[in-house]
């Protein structure tokens, strides 16, 4: 299957409602498992050889819905990987040390080192899509010259986007490869699994009355990832919308862009050099002496 279907241009204009949220045809799941496990095979491969080289680093960004996977996608993607070289990082509402600093700073705390793969279960997208919901948040970061919502109008709104896309482009200038995955789920889908948590009582911790009070601002979240999607998908950190109706089949879709990402990125064991290749040859004499 190609992936690059679900790329978004830089530029390109996005509507959601008219992007599928589920596989055209049915997908037997046990297959779909199967191509999983080889695609994390491949890609665990490629983390030990991208944490060898230790020179560059990559950055997963999943954003989407509530209850639209990206802890499950996480766990599907981590089986097989050295947590070593790996990294999750989840962000929820700001505290008040944050809040100390611009919207970016706790993102920047984050980014992997050199050799990691770092993964944002939510992102500095919250800061153009929760807050564009909701603009009354954009007061609590106390920006000069923001003091009422009437102030957080278009202007703001398309500095905020250059601000995100500079922040992008300066990390992959650094060596820091950037995907980021819109996990693309449908409205009657999230209510069968918002029941799903109600119902299985092992899963209440992860529902809050919060979310149904969220789930009424569908539209206009529907809006502000449409807007996000068409202003940040750049060429250097390219978005991607995976339908998200179906668990297995998403699943996959992310571990084949992961797994793209990686090929391409091509990361070497470092080369060895003379000196070194005598300290080898010296230790190997020593070990077969008895040492």
């Amino acid at each position: 299957m190609d992936v690059r279907k679900y790329k978004i241009s830089p530029g390109e204009k996005v509507r959601l409602s008219e992007v599928a949220t589920a596989p055209g045809k049915l997908h037997d799941e046990e297959e779909l498992r199967e191509k999983l496990a080889a695609c994390v095979e491949e890609i665990s491969a490629l983390q030990y050889r991208l944490y060898a080289e230790n020179r560059r680093s990559l950055l997963i960004i999943l954003q989407g819905m509530d209850s639209s996977g990206k802890d499950g996608t996480i766990k599907h993607l981590m089986r097989g990987l050295n947590p070593q070289g790996t990294q999750v990082h989840s962000f929820k509402h700001p505290t008040d040390l944050e809040l100390e600093h611009d919207f970016l700073w706790r993102h920047i705390q984050k980014i992997p080192q050199h050799g990691e793969i770092a993964i944002f279960n939510r992102s500095h997208y919250e800061n153009v899509l929760i807050c564009k919901v909701h603009p009354e948040l954009v007061l609590a970061e106390r920006r000069p010259g923001i003091d009422t919502v009437k102030k957080v109008d278009k202007k703001f709104w398309k500095e905020r986007y250059e601000q995100i896309n500079g922040f992008e482009k300066g990390l992959v200038r650094n060596g820091i490869e950037i995907v980021k995955f819109f996990l693309h789920l449908s409205f009657d889908e999230q209510r069968d699994r918002f029941f799903a948590r109600l119902d299985n009582k092992e899963k209440h911790w992860k529902f809050s009355a919060a979310d149904i009070t969220e789930r009424g601002f569908w539209p206009e979240y529907q809006k502000a990832y449409e807007q996000a999607l068409e202003h940040t998908s750049t060429k250097k950190a390219p978005w991607y919308v995976i339908p998200a109706d179906h668990k297995p089949f998403t699943h996959l879709q992310v571990a084949r862009i992961v797994l793209e990402k990686l090929r391409k990125m091509d990361p070497q064991f470092p080369p060895e050099d003379k000196k070194e290749t005598a300290l080898l040859q010296k230790a190997r004499k020593q070990l077969k002496q008895g040492m």
